[in-house]
């Protein structure tokens, strides 16, 4: 499966300018099957839901659908969503085949975003072309537990706005879910300055199930990273080192 994932600055809280860049940008990237984008991709990470929010159909929505069925690949990236009165920080999954959406469980609350969003309880897990991924956002990857592997899951996916003082903790944690989960790990992580004058590196990597680098980039610049996944050589690695056999039992419960 061919990944590409976009590293890119935001327009703050312009829903039309973003789509606009990220149409031209997906025009040119060629043959791929899935495509990954930053949270909150239509407006930068913004806590003032009541201007950005969108209903549960809404536009940015119709557009996943529109570029998926034009390139006949899979497409994610989290939108400010209103529904039931209730706001979400919401990753949607589109793809041919059909759509899906995970919203994020852990808020992060040094920005006042459990204050502004509802955090969603269920872990997602989506079956694409034979890889089974799940679904995280940005603060859930400091949360090992919940996006502990049992056997469930091929490729971790983590979008983010994740703040260039912290750059450390990002590489470090995305390196660490790949090894612990023997899975591979895509975290795609937007540059440039936002709205409220915070700083994002980017420093979105493509790691495989040994946390080594399938693609990177450099910092504070936009890029597009692409790598190819091999289910058989992360079977065939899991046959050979069957850590997850030795792996504590544990059950989530919903809080």
């Amino acid at each position: 499966m061919k990944i590409a994932a976009l590293q890119s600055p935001l327009y703050w809280q312009d829903r039309e300018a973003n789509l606009a860049y990220f149409s031209d940008l997906i025009d040119s990237l060629g043959e791929v099957d899935l495509l990954v984008l930053p949270e909150m991709f239509t407006t930068g990470f913004s806590m003032a839901p009541e201007q950005i929010a969108e209903p549960a159909d809404g536009p940015s929505l119709r557009w996943l659908r529109d570029m998926s069925q034009q390139h006949n690949i899979a497409i994610t990236g989290s939108v400010a969503v209103e529904e039931n009165g209730n706001y979400y920080n919401r990753l949607y999954w589109v793809s041919p085949e059909g759509e899906n959406h995970y919203d994020k469980h852990h808020l992060f609350r040094m920005a006042g975003e459990h204050k502004h969003y509802t955090a969603g309880n269920e872990r997602k897990i989506i079956e694409y072309r034979g890889f089974r991924l799940c679904l995280q956002v940005c603060y859930d990857l400091r949360f090992p537990v919940f996006c502990r592997n049992r056997n469930d899951y091929d490729v971790l996916i983590f979008v983010a706005n994740w703040p260039e003082p912290r750059r450390h903790a990002w590489s470090s944690l995305l390196t660490a879910r790949a090894i612990e989960n023997q899975s591979y790990v895509i975290g795609v992580n937007r540059v440039g300055e936002d709205g409220n004058g915070i700083n994002y590196s980017g420093d979105s990597v493509i790691l495989d199930y040994l946390g080594q680098p399938l693609a990177q980039t450099t910092a504070h610049t936009p890029a597009i990273l692409t790598a190819e996944l091999s289910l058989p050589e992360l079977q065939s690695f899991r046959e050979k080192f069957p850590a997850h056999l030795d792996a504590d039992e544990f059950e989530l419960r919903k809080g």
